[in-house]
């Protein structure tokens, strides 16, 4: 499964609500649980967040598209919304090729 690529700063409060909400929603639904999520720190991968168009942290992104930018002010409802609609974009898309072939390998 393609991962939910997830930009944020430490110490920011609206990261700190994106945590809690990946955390609540891996605890409500089992398919949200394997939904792979790439924790970017934009200060430590600078390159590679100047690729993406975002201001606000968290932003998440998922096969490239940005899907949701948190606001200054939003809440953990709305941060939690955001993120949900990753997970079900990751989940709709499918397990991906390495899962497919890791189920042929099994014996």
């Amino acid at each position: 499964m393609k991962p939910v690529e997830l930009f944020y700063l430490r110490g920011c409060p609206y990261c700190v609500k994106a945590r809690k909400a990946v955390e609540e929603l891996r605890s409500e639904s089992e398919s949200y649980e394997r939904v792979p999520v790439r924790w970017i720190e934009e200060s430590e991968d600078v390159d590679y967040a100047n690729e993406h168009d975002y201001y606000y942290v968290p932003s998440v992104y998922f096969s490239g598209r940005k899907l949701f930018e948190a606001r200054p002010g939003d809440s953990l409802a709305k941060i939690k919304a955001g993120i949900r609609a990753a997970f079900d974009k990751a989940v709709l898309d499918g397990p991906g090729e390495e899962y497919i072939s890791s189920l042929h390998n099994q014996k």
